[in-house]
């Protein structure tokens, strides 16, 4: 959106007062009023029309700025559409239903929520996918903890916290070479130097999750229940791992994300046909609508029941809506204001590593889009870290730590609507359980406040 810029901008008081009240109306109505994120948004949207109005903007412009800002998202939304078909074929093969049963003989220990998160966290690594990890494992312990006494907030915070831990430090990642990739940063010396953030960041997230813990998650005749009754659906089979194997494959391969959710999907498809787990004309009914299961136990029909495209379109609605505003802040020159006004009072280590990070904050949740946040951050900043005779990889890790982790804490952000419609739990409930989301930004801060870890550039 960076060629969204007019050719005068407003002030900073200006942009900055509007950002601010926009922000408080999106919030209020979510947090207080309890509506869904696409009314405020949407209210947000007529606020900025009318600012460009005032401002002498004529409506196509406009136009333009939220047309050109909802097709910033158009990757992520084909991918939605993937990952909602990837939900309900890997149900109706048993893939899920095979995962749901090995978590559940994790649960049987007294570290249910370090587990998930640790789980996740080395599942994320592989894939080098926060969203297709909470979609399928972390449906999974969702399906756990709903059978037990674990808390559904924890046990999604554990869950978001281990697949953005493996979405940051992953090769396989897209934010990960987007970051290294922007200010041109070897991909590897980009992740050994994110370490330093990163592992206290786990191990501290990991005592917290150790202590949060129940001693015993769910009574073992509970858990072996749900087993039996899981295994009686039939759902289960050796083939069931097919799919999940295979989409660790083309991961490892580097095949894109919408290719290998594509083969992955169309793998189970195939294999539950064969299988007669439904006649291959009602598949792609289930590709739409989802799989829905038809036990004689309600709690095994609310755990299987899942997926589909329509299940996504919630999702993909707010997306567009929430990136058509990021355009409209862009066209009138709001965010350009700030962001130049930023460039012009940074002089310091501390101040430029604060500034750095309170600007991928701050696009995370006026955008909502965390591409952009890594994007117009490292674009903004490395110049000014190379006056400074500052590495670049000092830039890049706080793109990632203050970036990437970010936007699944903002609940109108693509990963936010996500990751609270895939994993039925309110961004805002999970949000205060996700800490490594929560510490990665404030260890960056310290380390720029303190200079620990700040490498200087090599002449």
């Amino acid at each position: 959106m960076l060629h969204l810029q007019p050719k005068k901008l407003p002030t900073i008081l200006e942009s900055s007062l509007l950002l601010l009240s926009i922000v408080g109306i999106i919030s209020y109505f979510i947090i207080r009023l309890q509506t869904v994120p696409h009314v405020p948004i949407l209210l947000g949207i007529l606020v900025m029309l009318l600012y460009g109005f005032v401002r002498k903007f004529d409506f196509k412009t406009l136009q333009h700025g939220m047309i050109q800002g909802a097709q910033s998202g158009m990757g992520a939304i084909l991918l939605f559409f993937m990952i909602g078909i990837l939900i309900s074929s890997w149900m109706i093969s048993g893939t899920i239903p095979v995962l749901m049963d090995a978590a559940f003989s994790l649960a049987s220990g007294s570290w249910f929520f370090a587990v998930v998160f640790a789980v996740t966290a080395i599942v994320g690594v592989s894939l080098g996918s926060s969203f297709t990890t909470s979609a399928t494992l972390g449906v999974a312990f969702i399906g756990v903890a709903q059978t037990t006494d674990a808390s559904l907030a924890i046990t999604a915070g554990a869950i978001v916290s281990g697949a953005f831990f493996g979405d940051k430090m992953s090769p396989l990642s897209d934010t990960t070479n987007l970051a290294s990739t922007i200010v041109k940063v070897d991909l590897f010396d980009h992740i050994k130097n994110m370490a330093w953030t990163t592992v206290p960041a786990f191990i501290i997230s990991f005592i917290l999750f150790v202590f949060l813990s129940p001693k015993v998650t769910g009574t073992p005749d509970k858990i072996n229940a749900f087993k039996q009754q899981l295994d009686a659906t039939g759902l289960m089979h050796w083939t069931s791992w097919i799919p999940l194997l295979l989409l660790i494959v083309l991961s490892l391969w580097k095949k894109p994300a919408f290719v290998t959710l594509a083969i992955s999907s169309l793998t189970a498809s195939v294999l539950a046909g064969f299988r007669g787990m439904a006649p291959f004309g009602d598949i792609w009914g289930i590709w739409f609508d989802g799989y829905k299961a038809s036990t004689e136990v309600d709690a095994i029909n609310s755990l299987l029941s899942r997926g589909g495209i329509n299940s996504m379109l919630f999702t993909i609605s707010l997306v567009i809506l929430a990136l058509a505003l990021g355009g409209l802040f862009f066209i009138t020159g709001v965010l350009p204001a700030i962001l130049e006004g930023v460039r012009d009072m940074l002089q310091s280590i501390r101040s430029i590593t604060v500034s750095t990070a309170l600007t991928a904050i701050g696009i995370n949740i006026f955008i909502g889009e965390q591409y952009l946040s890594i994007l117009l951050t490292g674009e903004t900043y490395q110049d000014i870290y190379d006056k400074a005779g500052l590495a670049r990889k000092n830039l890049s890790r706080a793109l990632e730590d203050a970036g990437t982790v970010i936007n699944p804490l903002v609940p109108w952000s693509v990963c936010g609507v996500f990751l609270a419609d895939v994993l039925g739990v309110a961004v805002v409930d999970y949000l205060p359980f996700a800490f490594f989301c929560l510490l990665s930004p404030l260890l960056t801060i310290f380390f720029g406040l303190t200079g620990w870890t700040i490498k200087p550039k090599k002449a």
